[in-house]
């Protein structure tokens, strides 16, 4: 057994790093939720993870995501956390700097996947991910919401259908619906959304942009990657598919 992974096995069992070693992850969007979910499932001894984003790090990501660092400033997102994650594991990383759409999910969703972590902020990418994984029979696992959100308590796990107070929660149920996508396991917050107190200052930022600090974020990058390591070590039950 790995140094590394003795925490690990005292939790998880001596066999489940041979399990883990063998699974491969994809993890598409590495901001402030699927860096830190991409970085959990490394540090738990994940064998592969392939990770998706077209975005550069940006000096406003440095207070929340994982691979923002001043050493990766104006770095592909996808390159920095292979970096970061090379620091850390000897997880095998596969980057791709694209941004999913419709018309190129099942290319990029590698059909070997145990699991598909959806992390990425536009609800038209993230039911084009949503709907090729379900054609693939792969597993998918999706954030709503962190964003406008400081209380990393309020966050919760369980199917979009039974969500509550989250408004982009309630758009991916309605399109959801119309797509014949009955099931969906989520990680949401119970917190009502905080109104910001001023316009994002970012001229390259909408005016309605999120705020967001690291502790939502996080919380919700570390439930999901908990959400996936449990599926890969135990599968889903008949409740949560």
């Amino acid at each position: 057994m790995k140094e590394s992974f003795y925490r690990t096995a005292m939790l998880l069992g001596v066999d489940a790093e041979e399990r883990l070693q063998n699974a491969h992850a994809a993890v598409f969007g590495v901001g402030g939720v699927g860096g830190s979910a991409c970085d959990a499932l490394a540090r738990c001894g994940l064998g592969r993870l392939t990770i998706v984003d077209s975005a550069r790090v940006k000096p406003s990501n440095l207070n929340r995501q994982v691979c923002a660092k001043k050493s990766t400033l104006g770095m592909a997102k996808v390159e920095a956390m292979r970096l970061h994650l090379s620091d850390v594991s000897d997880c095998s990383v596969t980057v791709c700097d694209a941004f999913i759409t419709r018309g190129n999910a099942a290319e990029l969703i590698p059909a070997d996947a145990d699991v598909i972590i959806d992390a990425v902020d536009n609800v038209t990418a993230k039911l084009a991910l949503i709907e090729a994984g379900s054609r693939m029979g792969i597993p998918v696992l999706s954030s709503m919401g962190a964003g406008n959100r400081l209380d990393a308590t309020l966050v919760r796990v369980g199917d979009i259908y039974k969500t509550s107070v989250d408004p982009l929660a309630r758009v991916m149920r309605r399109e959801l619906k119309k797509r014949g996508i009955e099931r969906l396991r989520v990680v949401y917050s119970a917190e009502q959304p905080i109104v910001p107190l001023m316009k994002a200052p970012d001229p390259d930022m909408k005016d309605n942009a999120p705020a967001s600090a690291i502790f939502v974020p996080a919380a919700f990058g570390l439930t999901l990657a908990a959400e996936a390591i449990r599926l890969i070590l135990n599968g889903y039950n008949s409740e949560e598919k």
